[in-house]
């Protein structure tokens, strides 16, 4: 006889993660299900190895709510470099093309994001992992295999440029479930005529939750059981967090 999924009794709640680089988000949910002993854990939005910042983890009876979860807008901060394209369209890939940079001022950079405001059309890059036939774009990339992408409608509700030493940019901002930051530093660059690529990136909000809260990869090793279980956000507190 099949338990009922109400029938669950280990931990429930979202456990936030800053997520350290080098590591993929497969490899974070792998440590979480060690550290608290259960094995009905999922992630909310993939952080790409290179990326670093907040990893939402869905634990227990908050699994249902992964997809609610996931459908809320993000922020991140980034830095592109400008100058030369990458084949991933961000500091990991083989470079592409290589350009000049010009002495551009604040205005012409900021005019180049503000081509990207509100709505607008992304094709998504070919390390993503949206699947064609059932098989992810990045296992593709990797065999050398490009296919075309469909564009798809993201948005962004406001950036801020916080630094500008050319041929760095560095960034903040606010987008949409689904948004590439990778192919925004691309696109920019394209704008501005000179190409560019993402060389840093860090996710500091999804909805509601920010940093605040999170548990560093080092404490996720090491740090008791009975620790990480009082660091979940249980669904009551989410449930009046999002107004619910």
């Amino acid at each position: 006889m099949r338990n009922s999924p109400n029938d669950y009794e280990g931990p429930s709640g979202v456990l936030l993660i800053d997520k350290a680089e080098d590591m993929t988000s497969h490899d974070v949910v792998a440590i979480a299900r060690r550290a608290l002993n259960t094995k009905k854990i999922g992630h909310c939005g993939t952080l790409d190895p290179m990326a670093t910042g907040l990893l939402m983890l869905v634990i227990g009876r908050a699994t249902k709510i992964q997809d609610l979860l996931m459908s809320e807008d993000k922020q991140y901060v980034g830095t592109l470099t400008l100058g030369f394209t990458t084949s991933t369209q961000d500091r990991q890939g083989e470079t592409l093309e290589t350009k000049p940079v010009g002495d551009y001022s604040k205005e012409q950079i900021h005019g180049a994001f503000d081509g990207f405001m509100g709505d607008f059309e992304q094709i998504p890059p070919m390390v993503s992992a949206i699947k064609k036939d059932g098989v992810p774009l990045y296992k593709l990339a990797r065999k050398g295999i490009e296919i075309v992408r469909e564009p798809r409608k993201v948005h962004i509700t406001g950036y801020e440029i916080t630094r500008v030493e050319l041929p760095e940019v560095d960034f903040i901002v606010n987008c949409s479930k689904g948004f590439y930051v990778r192919t925004y530093a691309h696109d920019i660059g394209e704008k501005l005529g000179c190409g560019a690529h993402l060389s840093a990136l860090r996710r500091t909000r999804s909805g509601k939750f920010t940093l605040d809260r999170a548990v560093t990869i080092a404490d996720l090793k090491t740090a008791p059981r009975e620790d990480l279980y009082k660091a979940l956000i249980s669904l009551a507190e989410i449930s009046l967090m999002r107004g619910a």
